[in-house]
């Protein structure tokens, strides 16, 4: 096993690679977007938002639980993968058919006739997952996260041309169906010609049965979340119309492309890591510590900038038709700069091993969301959307509780190192707003806003003296004088 030292090397070269993945494949992906919503309607959108709910809840069985056991596994071998490998093939075929054959039911729920076909041909993701979550394993194991960089960049830029080619020439949701399935295909076939694992032909149910006993409990927690997660998307598009649906979900995609995916570049470097060295309090302390602290200084204040020039960015970007998308943009902005505490406290009790506790948390956390979304219902989707800042709030809460326990670090604690990121963005939110009164055109204002946004937040970190502030600038420099070497 690696030491301490060289595995601290190695999550930040890793992490590096995975933010630089994600970072490559959302800046090309925001691109995509942009010219896909001035192109086609918005319902289209709609449409694709309804579908992936239901290709997400399929995937959650196939890249949850025994992918992510292969992982926390410290002795996994070839028969664990093999093994694995062809149970994910059976499960994700069952899968596919069973959705295959529901999907008429599926579009009369949603008066959609066109829905039964785009979700079967969307719905093919769900057999690539099968090859893919055990591709995804093998890397994360071995921290080689840079072949995901070029798997990714690869596969979104391909399915990019692919879906604005079509869009053009005016195939409707079906450029999006297109985007989608292209994008997956190439980053699955990419990954199996890059890595040097290939399936055996064997495979133990007696090697099945720990990771299923670890996994199983994963893959409960997993498919409530991803259920709560996606039951607004289900509530507006039956209660609502696919317009109300495509602007709730775009809004939401803003700051998705920071939040939810800087978050998921770091926790699949964080899982692995901290699995390594399970068995220190004080390290795996240290290593959540430093997570909680650094994202939430880097990510806070890209959030509530988004939240101030989210007006002229969609005008000018979007044009106005998706200006109603603005208040959920604002929305999702505030959800998301509380997601680093909640981020690792989950992936620090999974890589504990203690995956019992996640599905108790899951079932306490999703049982009050319930309540919470039931309640806004009747009030519209604006107060659907905004309910889920209450219900992040009281989420902060559960997943810190089992750190006090098991690390020693607690809710309070925790808190007290969100706090400087979250006072510092704020000020700088407040800085950035008066540049609206200015009253100069969209370009202008958004490249004013940002500007003066990145510049006060510079200037309050160092005014303050913010322990974060050194340790990012000590990493960059760390960075570059290694690239110069």
């Amino acid at each position: 096993m690696a030491s301490v030292e060289e595995l601290r090397g190695k999550t930040l070269s890793n992490m590096l690679w995975k933010l630089a993945e994600r970072v490559g494949a959302q800046l090309v992906s925001f691109v995509v977007q942009i010219v896909l919503a001035r192109i086609l309607m918005p319902e289209a959108f709609g449409t694709i938002a309804i579908v992936n709910v239901f290709i997400a809840l399929g995937n959650v069985f196939i890249t949850n639980g025994l992918g992510t056991s292969l992982i926390q596994k410290k002795d996994a071998d070839e028969l664990d993968f093999s093994t694995v490998f062809f149970f994910n093939m059976a499960l994700s075929a069952f899968l596919y058919v069973l959705l295959y054959f529901f999907t008429p039911l599926i579009a009369r729920w949603y008066d959609n006739a066109e829905l039964v076909w785009v979700i079967r041909v969307l719905g093919l993701q769900i057999l690539l997952s099968g090859v893919k979550t055990v591709q995804q394993a093998y890397v994360a194991r071995g921290l080689k996260f840079r072949l995901f960089f070029w798997a990714t960049l690869v596969g979104t830029l391909t399915s990019g041309v692919v879906g604005i080619a079509l869009a053009y020439a005016g195939a409707g949701v079906w450029a999006l169906v297109a985007q989608h399935l292209t994008n997956s295909t190439i980053d699955t076939v990419m990954l199996f010609f890059m890595i040097r694992w290939r399936p055996k032909r064997a495979f133990s149910g007696k090697r099945l049965k720990p990771l299923f006993s670890y996994g199983w409990k994963l893959l409960v927690a997993a498919l409530i979340d991803t259920t709560y997660n996606d039951i607004r998307t289900l509530i507006i598009g039956l209660k609502y119309s696919k317009d109300d649906l495509a602007y709730y979900n775009r809004g939401k995609q803003f700051p998705d492309l920071i939040s939810t995916n800087v978050m998921t570049s770091i926790q699949s470097v964080l899982f692995p890591v901290i699995s390594q060295v399970q068995e220190s309090r004080e390290e795996v302390k240290r290593i959540v510590r430093r997570f909680i602290k650094t994202c939430s200084y880097v990510m806070t204040p890209m959030l509530f900038g988004l939240a101030v020039v989210a007006k002229p960015m969609v005008s000018l970007l979007l044009t106005d038709k998706w200006l109603f998308c603005v208040p959920y943009i604002q929305i999702y902005c505030v959800v998301g700069a509380l997601l680093p505490m909640q981020t690792a406290n989950i992936q620090m009790i999974k890589a504990m091993g203690r995956s019992d506790i996640t599905v108790v948390t899951e079932i306490i956390k999703k049982s009050v969301g319930l309540l919470i979304i039931f309640a806004a219902m009747p009030f519209g989707v604006f107060w659907i959307a905004a309910s889920n800042i209450v219900y992040s709030l009281f989420v902060l809460a559960v997943n810190a509780k089992p750190g006090k326990k098991l690390i020693g670090y607690g809710y309070l604690e925790q808190l007290k190192d969100l706090l400087p990121a979250l006072g510092a963005s704020a000020l700088m939110g407040a800085i950035t707003c008066c540049v609206q009164f200015l009253h100069l055109g969209n370009a202008l204002t958004l490249i004013l806003q940002v500007a003066v946004g990145v510049a006060s937040y510079l200037l309050i970190s160092r005014l303050f003296r913010m322990e974060s502030f050194f340790y990012v600038k000590g990493l960059i420099k760390k960075f570059l004088k290694r690239r110069k070497a």
